[in-house]
């Protein structure tokens, strides 16, 4: 994903359900890629993460593909 991309409209799906054989999946919005690899990364258990999609310009990041967003120079926003 390069800088530009961060600032591009994203859609998240992520379940934070506790049990693992709940089929409850959610899915959110963001006006921007950088706020959805954030609330991803910060706000969703390590085993949410594992298994959410990020989409963001017909591109899909999965589960271990986002957190190197976060980690990445580009990533424009304050990190936890």
């Amino acid at each position: 994903m390069d800088a530009k991309q961060y600032r591009t409209e994203a859609a998240l799906f992520f379940s934070k359900a506790a049990n693992s054989n709940s089929k409850s999946l959610n899915f959110r919005r963001f006006a921007h890629a950088s706020e959805a690899i954030r609330f991803a990364v910060e706000e969703l258990t390590p085993k949410a993460l594992a298994s959410c999609s990020l989409e963001v310009d017909e591109q899909h990041f999965f589960g271990r593909e986002i957190r190197p967003l976060y980690d990445s120079k580009d990533y424009p926003l304050r990190r936890r």
